[in-house]
């Protein structure tokens, strides 16, 4: 007869035959079934379910205060905060804190040493346009300042860095960029971001500073050689401009001193003359009081002499009863010629140009005669 045939048996191949292990197995975990759902039902018995509530808060509260355990690492600080208020600072090794959300642990490793690579184009001090690859090396040595001083560590220590490359190299040359003092420049560079992280009190210590590349942009390489050009033309040109000041000044300050030199000259010339006057005139002032007839007499011969003597005439006396007497006309030229070329100056002389020569006879020649 088949399995499946009604004839109020259990035939089925696959069931469970009583006193078989699995059976017993399958009816405990019926009872227990049933059990947990008189507990759980409402009109079940209180005390079960009270039983239950409580075994069930236990467990929880159990759980809760385990979540509190936590483990430092040996190159971590673990920062315990109690409604997000700083508490303390708490060293490695087993701890445990009110958990959440009552207090939170947040674990800093101050051991590690973090790197950060930039990239970044910068102008140097002599105009020429570099292309930057550096690293920051960097720890959190101090991980409250780091948790609450600033918003985001990385982000602050990036922008620092970038600024800090721009400055140090913005003031250096190209040369020096590239060959000439780039342990210079890493070194301010490093000194300058530590700085000014210690003023925002990051909590992050610089350990070192690494340029890497330097490389000049070929699309301003062109440019970059024609500045170049025209600066060493400036050069070129201010040398030149040296020079010929340096030619010319010595010759301007030369004719300035001689200038005045002449009119220092000059100067006591006229004042020699005017002084001699000056006691001449006192002389003949001491003279003319004494002997005034005298004194008038001879001043104005004197004048007359020497007014006739610029004149171009001859004078001839004859009321003295000579009528024909013999000049020495060639000896008065000479002489005249000789008068006028010690009176007269050179270059007055030379742009004048000359008269015939005639004879000048003083009034005592005329009266000796």
């Amino acid at each position: 007869m088949a399995w499946n045939q009604p004839s109020g048996q259990n035939n089925n191949p696959w069931g469970r035959r009583p006193g078989q292990p699995g059976a017993d197995l399958e009816e405990r975990l019926k009872s227990l079934q049933r059990r947990l759902s008189s507990f759980m039902s409402p009109g079940g018995g209180r005390e079960g379910s009270a039983i239950f509530v409580y075994v069930l808060l236990a467990v929880a509260v159990a759980w809760w205060l385990a979540s509190g355990a936590y483990t430092v690492g040996q190159a971590q600080r673990a920062i315990i905060q109690r409604f997000g208020a700083y508490v303390e600072t708490r060293p490695p090794g087993l701890g445990w804190h009110i958990p959440w959300p009552i207090e939170t642990v947040t674990k800093v490793n101050v051991a590690s040493v973090d790197s950060n690579k930039f990239k970044s184009r910068v102008l140097t001090s002599d105009g020429n346009l570099v292309d930057l690859h550096f690293a920051v090396q960097y720890q959190y040595t101090d991980p409250k300042k780091t948790l609450f001083s600033v918003r985001e560590p990385g982000q602050t220590l990036s922008e620092v860095s970038e600024s800090a490359i721009r400055e140090v190299v913005g003031r250096s040359t190209l040369a020096d960029v590239l060959v000439g003092a780039r342990p210079e420049i890493t070194r301010r560079t490093m000194e300058l971001i530590q700085r000014t992280l210690d003023y925002y009190s990051a909590g992050v210590t610089i350990t070192s500073v690494n340029l890497q590349d330097v490389q000049v942009p070929d699309a301003v390489v062109p440019s970059q050689r024609d500045a170049n050009k025209a600066k060493a033309d400036k050069e070129r040109l201010i040398l030149e401009a040296e020079a010929y000041a340096n030619s010319i000044i010595p010759v301007a300050q030369g004719t300035a001193a001689r200038v005045l030199q002449d009119a220092e000259a000059y100067k006591a010339q006229v004042t020699a003359v005017a002084e001699g006057q000056a006691a001449r005139f006192t002389q003949l002032e001491g003279a003319y009081a004494q002997a005034p007839e005298v004194t008038r007499r001879r001043l104005y011969m004197d004048t007359i002499e020497s007014v006739l003597a610029r004149a171009h005439k001859v004078v001839i006396d004859t009321h003295a009863g000579n009528n024909v007497m013999l000049l020495p006309i060639d000896k008065l030229l000479e002489k005249m010629n000789a008068r006028e070329g010690e009176g007269a100056p050179a270059d007055n002389a030379a742009a004048t140009p000359k008269e015939p020569d005639q004879v000048t006879v003083e009034a005592r020649a005329r009266g000796e005669r």
